[in-house]
């Protein structure tokens, strides 16, 4: 079934992983989005709780980051090409019509031939814009050989795609737990465009196998993804969803 028409009940959203409201990270996911914030996981308002998860999630983003930097170009392609197989099996089962996706940075799983083989598919593809620092992102259409410009930290966007909101936003993401929350890069672009959305996206995050996690601590601003591809074959969903 089509994504569009469904509404996100979002509670709390806005704040970025260093916990102050506008995003003070250093960095902010490229593409991705998720699902609805779990009331039975705890919002951490007491300020030393809250820092001592900052600094847990900037060691772990520190971690993970630095290991699939360390992989070979031969094992990138390899787990590229996994992925590629996961989401044509998951937004076929989805039956969108767009999709946002992102263009790596950092070691990111890269899904550019996907994005051509998508669009040769009559999928209508588009990628995130960071428009201004604590504001929500912003996505533009994008075609084979459209023209691009460099934005925030250096990434491309398409220069004259038509803004549009995707049925389906897939995301980098740094590290995943067992309840599908998403370790980002601190900046809370993420979340606080999910919150933004009336119209929610179904939020599909890709990374490796190596960055699950028990948990990341959730937080209030944190919203959990619909689906968390990794390339093991095992493409584990999380929303309950009638949509999905």
């Amino acid at each position: 079934m089509n994504s569009a028409g469904r509404e996100r009940d979002v509670v709390g959203a806005g704040a970025s992983d260093d916990g102050q409201t506008g995003g003070t990270g250093s960095f902010a996911s490229p593409p991705c989005y998720m699902h609805v914030i779990n009331p039975a996981y705890g919002r951490s308002v007491d300020p030393g709780q809250a820092r001592d998860v900052a600094r847990w999630r900037k060691a772990e983003r520190e971690r993970l980051i630095a290991a699939r930097l360390a992989l070979s170009i031969e094992e990138r392609i390899a787990h590229a090409d996994r992925l590629a197989g996961e989401l044509d099996a998951t937004i076929a089962r989805i039956a969108a019509r767009s999709v946002s996706l992102y263009w790596p940075f950092r070691g990111e799983p890269d899904l550019r031939q996907w994005m051509h083989s998508a669009h040769e598919k009559r999928l209508r593809i588009a990628l995130p814009l960071v428009v201004a620092k604590g504001r929500p992102l912003v996505f533009r259409a994008w075609r084979p050989g459209a023209p691009m410009a460099r934005g925030a930290w250096n990434i491309p966007y398409p220069v004259d795609g038509e803004a549009i909101v995707p049925e389906v936003v897939i995301a980098s993401l740094v590290g995943f737990d067992a309840a599908g929350f998403r370790l980002g890069y601190g900046g809370g672009y993420f979340d606080r465009t999910l919150a933004s959305l009336t119209l929610a996206p179904i939020a599909i995050g890709v990374g490796h196998p190596f960055a699950g996690l028990p948990t990341i601590n959730p937080q209030a601003h944190d919203i959990a993804m619909d689906w968390i591809l990794t390339g093991d074959g095992h493409p584990r969903a999380f929303s309950g969803r009638s949509d999905i």
